[in-house]
């Protein structure tokens, strides 16, 4: 079946079907293990070592001597380099091997013949996996980048001074290093149409965390007003742009339409926006009253929650649930926010972009790539 033909038939079979592999959720090391060796095997490439050229060269070998200083530190850069090695969260790499996946799912293009003379490996481009590359390395860059510690904040629990300076140092420099890196890879596809694509991401980036940051600075008096629309909008800047515009610029590399970007991009946004809400929602569903529990007061179910009840009975909640000593007690809190339609609300959200994500990837040619994003897609709507 075309492309043409695929995108056709597909106006009609939005359903989810089966949700037996998730790549999202919190499933043990070992399931984990089986769902990456699986996917690894359709594109047919490690994309745990999709990064390894550049983290193994020398310039970082340095850096990575001179982090050993920050042990028994609670510096973040710390957690982020433990994150290179095993990530709790099981998201490790996942933005390349959905980059590859969607380039096997499109195919090549008959559009292209300029295109026959790359040798394709499983089915892909090799333009498309140093795409893949770019994006892990300019999201490992901002990974890093991130592990940089509030100063006025610090405690003698945290560690000496002159070490958590020295870790925003390296922070800052290997951060730098891999952003630098990517960027020249970039220029090296030699595709005007996917530098600025990748270029204007990494803008969305920067924009995206610049909102997170006002939004953690504020979150101990959270009295502005923020809609549900406002916030989608500041976490496909942070959490989506960079895996969309991939997934489009890996369309672009192979000569593929217009009509096959949109359908990559969109998949990659309603992906990434149902990641988000899916994580978001973790606090609400797994943990009971009672436990002790954690969440971020501008997360989807609070979001949602601020603005079902309104503003005025919101900072009436707050007041409620701060206790003399001026900390906010958020079991109290939590307690509220499940007792109304947030959380539900949220969850309805997460189905949302789920089911845009599967109607987008549909529209392509059955195969096997393609029931792994369908796998993913539905994964973010499982709890």
């Amino acid at each position: 079946m075309t492309l043409l033909r695929a995108r056709l038939s597909c106006l009609g079979s939005l359903c989810c079907g089966r949700r037996d592999i998730s790549f999202f959720t919190n499933t043990s090391p070992s399931n984990w293990s089986k769902v990456v060796s699986d996917a690894e095997k359709i594109v047919g490439y490690p994309t745990s070592f999709m990064s390894l050229r550049c983290l193994l060269s020398d310039e970082l070998s340095n850096v990575a001597m001179h982090v050993r200083k920050l042990v028994g530190t609670k510096h973040p850069l710390l957690n982020t380099a433990r994150g290179f090695v095993y990530d709790s969260k099981n998201n490790l790499q996942m933005r390349g091997l959905v980059v590859l996946l969607m380039s096997k799912a499109a195919g090549p293009s008959a559009a292209s013949p300029d295109l026959l003379q790359q040798d394709m490996v499983s089915g892909i481009y090799p333009s498309q996996r140093n795409l893949a590359e770019i994006t892990e390395l300019i999201h490992t860059a901002f990974l890093v980048h991130r592990g940089i510690v509030n100063l006025k904040e610090w405690t003698n629990s945290d560690g000496p001074l002159k070490d958590m300076q020295f870790g925003n140092k390296m922070a800052v420099l290997s951060g730098d290093f891999l952003l630098a890196n990517a960027c020249t890879g970039l220029a090296q596809l030699n595709n005007t149409k996917v530098v600025e694509l990748i270029s204007s991401a990494i803008g969305d980036l920067v924009q995206g965390i610049y909102y997170e940051n006002s939004s953690a600075v504020e979150e101990s008096c959270p009295s502005d007003d923020i809609t549900v629309a406002s916030w989608e909008e500041q976490m496909f800047l942070s959490h989506g742009a960079l895996l969309a515009k991939s997934c489009q610029a890996a369309m672009e590399l192979a000569k593929h339409d217009k009509q096959a970007q949109v359908l990559a991009y969109q998949y990659g946004k309603h992906m990434s926006l149902g990641h988000k809400m899916n994580s978001d929602l973790q606090p609400f569903l797994k943990a009971t009253a009672g436990e002790p529990v954690s969440f971020s007061l501008n997360s989807a179910p609070v979001v949602f929650h601020r603005q079902i009840v309104g503003p005025e009975s919101w900072l009436l909640q707050l007041q409620q649930a701060t206790t003399i000593g001026r900390q906010l007690d958020y079991s109290k809190l939590w307690g509220t926010i499940k007792a109304e339609k947030g959380v539900s609300s949220a969850i309805d959200l997460c189905c949302y972009h789920g089911d845009k994500a599967l109607e987008a990837i549909r529209c392509f040619p059955p195969s096997e790539a393609r029931s792994a994003l369908e796998n993913i897609a539905c994964a973010v709507t499982k709890f």
